[in-house]
């Protein structure tokens, strides 16, 4: 079989196994984020990972039902009371960049979900979230640069 279509039968093969997962593209990415964060997981902020853990345990942690705080359109969950407190009091502190939007596919000008558990970075005190773990592992390579490509995409984005 010849390399062109050993390509698009690995290629077809790909599509129709996602079509059977009912894994849907736009659930992975809108054009504008109307002014919100990112919902796309249930109305959740950060897919109900608790923010404040990032910056006081070094890790992500799930977020709890018991502890939410409602801020920018959306619920954010938190592991603990004193985090839940922390966030309410100062949520700009805490509450990812770019709406919680993947903040690489940000620089590029595109809006995509999040990985919370393996895509995340603090840079210069700011929470960073990203796709998956490979994206993650680029934004890592040089965060200013994207950073200041997806400050320059976000009010384009960010509508």
């Amino acid at each position: 079989m010849n390399t062109n279509l050993n390509s698009i039968i690995k290629i077809a093969a790909v599509t129709i196994a996602l079509g059977l997962t009912g894994i849907a593209t736009p659930a992975l990415s809108v054009k504008q984020t109307g002014g919100e964060y990112n919902t796309l997981h249930a109305g959740l902020g950060a897919k109900g990972y608790d923010v404040v853990a990032y910056f006081n345990g070094g890790k992500p942690a799930p977020g709890s039902d018991r502890y939410v705080v409602e801020y920018g359109g959306v619920k954010w969950q938190f592991s603990s009371a004193e985090n839940a407190a922390a966030f309410k009091s100062d949520p700009a502190k805490y509450a990812p960049q770019y709406g919680g939007f993947c903040a690489w596919g940000a620089s590029v000008g595109k809006l995509f979900d999040v990985d919370p558990l393996n895509g995340w970075q603090i840079v210069d005190g700011k929470l960073y979230l990203n796709f998956n773990a490979d994206i993650n592992a680029t934004f890592g390579k040089d965060p200013q640069s994207f950073i200041n490509k997806a400050n320059r995409n976000w009010t384009s984005l960010n509508k």
